[in-house]
């Protein structure tokens, strides 16, 4: 066992495919701007579309490869948009400034707002006693367990991050588990890797429900404002969202509940393991009651944004010189004050905010900055055309190619990266760029695809074989239910 760890762990393929993408990045980034093509010639845009393709290609080589921390990737539009003229401009802080612009789009500051409300649950342990209490209420026999577990990992998972979530699931996991086993008198193999795999699969399926729940979620928003000039409201998010994320879980449920049920399990007794968790927390503290308050708050204010906020439209107007309040702005608004109100209240602690992911911050940014080059440059233009040929498939095969190929690809890359990309080569629809987001959180098939799925691969009750064969049966029933699902729903909601 320690020798095989030790094997893995060892710098030789990964550290071959980072060299890899190390070097390949700037080569093709060089051949595209270099070597005559079709980007050159492009009306009225000169060589400006290819300098963006470069740009994108470095981009999504390093971010695939992950050659370099991704969060440093993400800079290299303020670099390299400025030094290759990608912006038509009159000068280099012109060009400059409209490649910074995107690193403070308000959608950056609606998901740090939203991961800093995440930081006061977890510092209050909140998340983890709604998690507890959603599980007591399904209920504690075998089936239910597994349901309740899916269920209130994904809950969770709708406000903070797929990752903490999953590390605050897992030792109750294994708490339950251990008591299982300990009524039976033998090791749960099948049952403790659907109850581990239920972690892994609600924590990533939980974020697509929200605004919050994803950074890809922020990228999708973001890339509809700047792309298609649609401001895609929170509650407006979620209503397409969120009926996704109910319908899946049964599904994941079921098939690994075909997984777990071959350990013919008896009555089980993860109530004493649930009511033990919760006696351990004690009863609410003032903490939690002040941090719940003001979630519950800003949660209002985002669902009842499309009805408030052109209230206050008019006096943001004339009190700041004409300025439009957009949709974007009121969210991002909403998740500022909230954070700032928990941390004047002395309930969101310093060290609290150093577990926030800041990185993905400049993620989002360097994302942003990619779509902005690629719509400026007129790419979007160049690539539209050689799109024709999906646009002019029906909508069924439109939807199912776009589902299946943003499982595929988030299977050997982050969520994240495949959403930067994909989105910004997808014809401009809103339903299918949607399509794509909540595709890009559906890949329950290897270790490498989500952190979830390594999290709970280091339990000890998953194996490889275990997770493809459950995973690869999911990874192609979300690709199909999105299909259907884009077509019925996504579009009513979005088109």
């Amino acid at each position: 066992m320690a020798s095989r760890s030790t094997r893995s762990a060892t710098p030789t393929s990964p550290s071959r495919v980072r060299l890899v993408g190390l070097l390949a990045g700037p080569l093709a980034a060089a051949a595209i701007l270099l070597v005559p093509s079709g980007l050159h010639a492009v009306p009225g845009m000169g060589y400006r579309p290819a300098a963006a393709a470069a740009v994108a290609a470095w981009m999504a080589l390093w971010w695939f490869t992950e050659a370099v921390p991704m969060a440093w990737t993400a800079l290299l539009p303020l670099v390299l948009f400025p030094a290759l003229g990608v912006f038509d401009t009159n000068g280099l802080p012109v060009s400059l400034g409209r490649t910074a612009l995107p690193y403070v789009d308000p959608y950056i500051f609606l998901f740090l707002g939203g991961m800093a409300l995440g930081a006061a649950l977890e510092q209050w342990h909140l998340h983890r006693r709604i998690a507890l209490l959603i599980m007591r209420a399904i209920g504690t026999e075998p089936q239910r367990l597994l349901l309740g577990m899916l269920v209130a990992t994904a809950s969770v998972s709708l406000w903070i991050s797929n990752t903490a979530t999953a590390v605050m699931m897992v030792p109750i996991g294994m708490a339950l588990i251990a008591q299982l086993e300990a009524g039976e008198g033998r090791r749960l193999e099948h049952f403790g890797a659907a109850l581990m795999l239920s972690v892994a699969y609600g924590s990533n399926v939980g974020g697509i429900g929200t605004k919050i729940g994803s950074p890809t979620n922020s990228v999708f928003a973001g890339v509809a404002s700047r792309r298609l000039g649609t401001d895609v409201g929170f509650l407006e998010y979620m209503a397409a969202a969120l009926p996704f994320v109910i319908l899946f879980l049964p599904i994941a449920w079921w098939v690994l509940w075909r997984k777990g049920r071959k350990d013919a399990l008896g009555p089980g007794k993860g109530v004493d393991v649930i009511q033990r968790e919760l006696a351990a927390l004690g009863p609410l503290s003032g903490g939690e009651k002040v941090v719940g308050t003001v979630f519950l708050v800003a949660a209002v204010l985002w669902i009842g944004g499309d009805f408030l906020r052109p209230m206050l439209a008019t006096w943001v107007a004339s009190a700041f010189g004409g300025f439009k309040l957009l949709g974007k702005h009121y969210e991002a608004g909403v998740a500022l004050l909230a954070a700032g109100a928990l941390v004047l209240l002395g309930r969101l602690s310093r060290e609290a905010l150093t577990r926030v992911p800041w990185d993905t911050l400049l993620l989002l940014g360097g994302g942003f900055a990619l779509a902005a080059g690629i719509e400026g440059s007129g790419l979007s233009t160049y690539m539209a055309t050689r799109l024709e040929g999906l646009e002019s498939l029906g909508a069924a095969a439109q939807y199912g190619a776009v589902a299946l190929s943003t499982v595929l690809l988030s299977a050997v890359a982050s969520n994240t990266a495949t959403v930067n990309v994909m989105l910004n080569v997808l014809p401009g629809s809103l339903p299918l760029l949607a399509v794509s987001t909540f595709a890009a959180s559906c890949d329950f098939a290897l270790p490498a695809g989500t952190p979830p799925n390594a999290i709970v691969f280091g339990s000890g009750y998953v194996r490889l074989p275990t997770m493809m064969k459950a995973g690869v049966a999911l990874d192609l029933m979300a690709s199909a239910l999105l299909t259907v699902y884009g077509l019925v729903w996504v579009r009513f909601v979005l088109g």
